[in-house]
């Protein structure tokens, strides 16, 4: 008489506490599998990427700038590249966005 409806319907205890907290994990993993995971894995490449720079290679900037880098110091963050014919600028080795991959001559054409 004294006890109302809705809370002699959960009178369940712990698992309707558990059922109201599935819907807030079950949405942590989702966005665990398919935002945080493959941000930690572009990540990763990103910094392997960064770590592989040598002499010669071509990169692109964060700012758009393509350069030829001229030259790496271990242990430092600064790397010489060059712009332009006889202007090398020194660039940070966290703004280059990626390497420019040199193509294979095609001998055929289409």
């Amino acid at each position: 008489m004294f006890i109302s409806p809705a809370y002699a319907q959960d009178a369940g205890g712990a698992g309707g506490v558990v059922m109201q907290l599935l819907p807030l994990i079950l949405i942590f993993v989702v966005f665990y599998f398919l935002l945080i995971r493959p941000q930690q894995r572009k990540m990763k490449e990103h910094r392997g990427m960064l770590a592989e720079l040598k002499r010669g290679d071509r990169v692109i900037t964060a700012g758009g700038i393509v350069a030829e880098i001229k030259k790496v110091t271990e242990g430092s963050d600064e790397i010489e590249a060059e712009i332009a014919p006889n202007v090398r600028v020194t660039i940070v080795r966290g703004t280059i966005g990626s390497v420019i991959k040199p193509e294979a001559a095609n001998d055929t054409k289409a």
